[in-house]
């Protein structure tokens, strides 16, 4: 029998990408990366698109790379972000890019939808956080605009299952990418007709549901000849990049919170039914498709968005910064001088990050940041609070006692944040893997071949392939009182 066996995760952000080779040997799983690349937001006609022909070439460059350097893969997976998709035309060609989620054509359309089916029937229907850019509220907007893409589109398909579907030829909807649309039923696990039907859009758009860890079909042999490469199974991992994240948290038991920290911050627990009650409603919760049929009942935090979006602008002035260097500028700053509402709407898209955090503090009272010191701190111990308050909610209606917060993804190595984030929220924080929805991908991969049985052996093996750092509170005090401040200047 096969001793050793290579995986390709195809694994892309909404600010860039990277393809990844796993290699799982005696128990134990490695990583390397072989290509990284940026993911940028197209604008034309003051439209934002995804440039997914692109991404498609990142693709194809990155199996070339793996036979390049002499490896056989036994699987191959695609993991994105959620909610955005493509038409599909009756003759299999796109009809257009992928509209980008941070396009403002959905601006309004929840309120819009909401007057056909009301606001709080929409959730207990699906159970999901209400945002603007929900892919519901996305096909009722391009409806409203008079989308031709919609009107002559055969199919719909989300971002990992669009690349599946160039790849293999075949077109399927993956659970966990589907979960954040906002026109699936969590109970059920079947995608909610008649909200669709609201929509004015055709629910046989959607293609036949498939679980995390199906086989999805084989690389075509017309990519297997472009690329160098042998016949090559596509597995169905959790397409959303969060959902394949959480399947790598190193948890020893169900007690934990975890908070997936990149561009956005997701906070939330794992749970095997979905938990849709008046107070997750009035706090806006949402219940998101996980692997084996568990629910990720978390929140949406604007995240790493805020400092990327800075970095740019100074880039752009000439001067860049490392993570180090940006993790030491905040050291040099007295905490909680400068406290914003990370998910403010005004952060979503500004024209110029800076300026809008300075708005926010004078509209607060505040006084704002100067130095890009001050900035970096910020955002920190904004970020930090914030996590608290979203953490106090969950545990308002979690059925368990929370005993600590699991770290997972870029943001595991912000030390700094890590050690402000276990001292705002008074219980450990257990930082790692960084490489969070990579594995995830990789063992779902892995599962799908039968070669692991189950979420609990695929945490055994992180758990003994990867560190992870411990930071305990500190100062819970002073954290305290800031909060009863964050409250205040956030209302």
């Amino acid at each position: 029998m096969k001793q050793t066996h290579h995986f390709f995760a195809f694994d892309i952000g909404a600010t860039s990408g990277r393809s990844i080779l796993g290699t799982l040997q005696n128990g134990k799983l490695e990583l390397k990366e072989l290509t990284r690349f940026p993911n940028n937001i197209l604008r034309i006609n003051n439209n934002y698109y995804w440039n997914i022909y692109a991404l498609f070439e990142e693709l194809k460059k990155g199996l070339q790379t793996a036979k390049q350097q002499g490896i056989d893969l036994d699987a191959v997976g695609i993991d994105t972000w959620g909610v955005d998709f493509v038409y599909v035309a009756e003759d299999g060609s796109f009809l257009s890019l992928p509209r980008s989620y941070r396009d403002p054509y959905t601006n309004g359309m929840p309120e819009a939808f909401f007057k056909i089916i009301p606001r709080k029937e929409v959730y207990e229907t699906t159970g999901i956080q209400i945002l603007n850019f929900n892919s519901l509220f996305q096909l009722y907007a391009a409806q409203k605009e008079g989308s031709s893409a919609l009107k002559h589109a055969t199919s719909i398909l989300f971002m990992p299952d669009a690349f599946i579907y160039l790849l293999t030829g075949k077109k399927w909807c993956e659970y966990t990418i589907a979960s954040t649309s906002q026109f699936l039923n969590p109970k059920t696990k079947q995608i909610e007709t008649r909200l669709l039907t609201a929509a004015e859009v055709a629910s046989s758009l959607i293609p036949p549901m498939v679980m995390p860890g199906s086989i999805a079909g084989n690389i075509s042999d017309v990519i297997c000849k472009e690329c160098g490469l042998n016949e090559i199974p596509v597995v169905a991992v959790a397409g959303h990049d969060t959902g394949s994240a959480i399947a790598a948290v190193p948890a020893e038991n169900k007690d934990f919170a975890y908070l997936s920290s990149g561009t956005w911050s997701l906070m939330g627990i794992e749970v095997k039914e979905p938990i849709i009650t008046e107070e997750s409603f009035a706090m806006n919760f949402t219940n998101e498709g996980g692997v084996e049929g568990t629910t990720r009942f978390l929140k949406n935090i604007t995240g790493m968005w805020l400092l990327e979006q800075c970095r740019k602008e100074w880039e752009r002035e000439g001067t860049t910064y490392t993570y180090p260097e940006i993790v030491q500028m905040s050291e040099s700053v007295d905490n909680f001088q400068f406290l914003i509402d990370p998910d403010d709407a005004m952060f979503a898209h500004p024209e110029s990050m800076t300026q809008t955090i300075a708005d926010y503090c004078r509209k607060t009272a505040q006084k704002p940041p100067q130095t890009h010191a001050e900035f970096v701190r910020c955002i920190f111990d904004s970020l930090a609070l914030k996590y608290k308050h979203v953490l106090n909610g969950l545990q308002k209606v979690a059925p368990f006692t929370i005993e600590k917060l699991h770290v997972i993804g870029g943001g595991a190595q912000n030390k700094l944040l890590n050690q402000a984030t276990a001292n705002a929220i008074g219980i450990p924080v257990m930082a790692g893997p960084a490489e969070a929805t990579a594995i995830g991908n990789v063992m779902m991969q892995a599962k799908g071949l039968g070669l692991v049985q189950s979420l609990h052996d695929i945490r055994t093996i992180v758990r003994n392939s990867f560190e992870s750092e411990l930071f305990l509170p500190k100062n819970t005090e002073l954290w305290n009182e800031a909060y009863i401040n964050f409250l205040k200047i956030t209302h």
